[in-house]
């Protein structure tokens, strides 16, 4: 499997400190709160356990389910929900828990749905982000990495619904994709 990847972009080390970093970072910034964390399946289900886990503050967690990619490899521009919270979010701090910031689409589109639902506050947490690919006007709260313009697997993140396992965040080779 490991022949299908360029090389190793974010090792499996650098992915759990900058996890433990950013999860300090909230339970500081959240102190006294009890943060309501929104896990975007499938992809960002790794990193939010493993950032909740890290935390020294209550939280409650919920999960969503959206899709803008299909089983291609660039964002439709389209989103489409597919899960929505079993929960109200009125009055609560929201924090949107996702894999990757690409062309943004996905998270306006989340953020705005979620933002007339009332909630205290609505802040986002990625793990990636690529600014180099924005269509829209959107910056995250909390990023772990910024990375360059390759698309990448592993901790989550999918080609076709493979490689989540990884533990570490791999360039997928062109040839694997591109077929």
């Amino acid at each position: 499997m490991y022949n299908n990847f360029e090389k190793v972009l974010i090792s499996e080390e650098k992915l759990q400190s900058r996890v433990k970093e950013l999860a300090k970072q909230i339970s500081d910034d959240y102190a006294g709160k009890n943060p309501f964390f929104v896990c975007i399946l499938k992809g960002s289900v790794f990193f939010t356990t493993d950032l909740l886990r890290y935390l020294s503050i209550p939280c409650q967690m919920e999960f969503m389910a959206v899709s803008s990619y299909g089983a291609g490899t660039k964002s439709s521009g389209e989103v489409k929900l597919i899960k929505d919270l079993n929960v109200p979010i009125e009055g609560k701090d929201v924090i949107i828990v996702e894999d990757i910031i690409d062309s943004g689409n996905t998270l306006s589109y989340l953020k705005r749905l979620l933002e007339q639902r009332n909630p205290t506050s609505v802040k986002i947490c990625t793990l990636l982000d690529k600014p180099e690919r924005r269509k829209v006007d959107l910056s995250a709260d909390y990023v772990g990495f910024v990375i360059p313009d390759e698309f990448v697997v592993g901790y989550g993140l999918d080609y076709n619904e493979d490689y989540r396992q990884i533990p570490e965040i791999c360039i997928l080779k062109r040839e694997v994709y591109e077929k």
